[in-house]
């Protein structure tokens, strides 16, 4: 190796197999996260889109039967999974009381208990649209966590493979530097792939943090709804 030049390619396909091994494992850790990085942009953009385009259906309807009709052939949107959940849960309150009292009954029903039924069957839908959003999040977070150690230890093995050299006074500085060269690249790769996986992991929470606010805002907009349709109509 040129001592003049820097040349990682070079270092390496000079460097020995465990740090080569290393160097594949981290390699292929950063493709895997920018893979992940590229899913989760598209998927967070399309979802605040669908959001969108769902409450302004949502805004433009009165009755919720036809919220429902409407917007069946949505695409994934938290707000429809959180309104559905607690629409499903308004329609089983609503069936298990007589029919000709129905309306009087949800009535007094929300009076003497509130709205937790309802609450909770839309917690739901919140938690299972947190396990979509958050998908791979945890990959990512592994790989920002791991590949410095990974790399630190292929720095470390190749450092000791350098200085055996020189323990067994069978090799000069001159010729064990390289070699440290080598292995320190290990380190650099283990932060390139660990630096902007911890970099993304920390951006998506804080958008899936903020889809998280809307859809909170949006649960007690329909809860008013809910509350209004109650005291107005009949029919849900």
């Amino acid at each position: 190796m040129d001592n003049n030049n820097l040349d990682i390619l070079r270092i390496i396909w000079e460097s020995g197999v465990v740090v080569k091994s290393v160097l594949f494992i981290l390699i292929l850790a950063s493709i895997i996260s920018w893979a992940v990085v590229l899913k989760k942009i598209k998927q967070l953009k399309k979802i605040e889109l669908n959001n969108m385009e769902f409450f302004n259906c949502y805004s433009g309807l009165k009755k919720l039967k036809e919220i429902v009709l409407t917007t069946e052939h949505f695409s994934f949107t938290p707000f429809r999974e959180v309104f559905i959940e607690g629409y499903n849960e308004l329609i089983k309150l609503r069936q298990n009381f007589v029919k000709e009292n129905k309306h009087l009954a949800m009535k007094e029903h929300f009076k003497d208990y509130g709205l937790d039924i309802i609450i909770r069957a839309m917690q739901k839908g919140v938690i299972e649209s947190n396990i979509r959003m958050q998908s791979y999040l945890s990959l990512l977070a592994s790989i920002g966590s791991i590949s410095p150690f990974i790399g630190l230890f292929g720095t470390v093995w190749g450092i000791i493979d350098s200085f055996s050299g020189l323990a067994s006074g069978s090799a000069t500085l001159d010729v064990v530097a390289p070699g440290i060269a080598e292995a320190l690249v290990a380190t650099a790769v283990g932060l390139g792939a660990a630096i902007p996986a911890v970099w993304f992991f920390n951006y998506f929470n804080n958008r899936v943090d903020k889809i998280n606010s809307e859809i909170k805002k949006f649960e007690q907009d329909f809860l008013n709804l809910i509350e209004r349709t109650m005291v107005a109509d009949k029919e849900n």
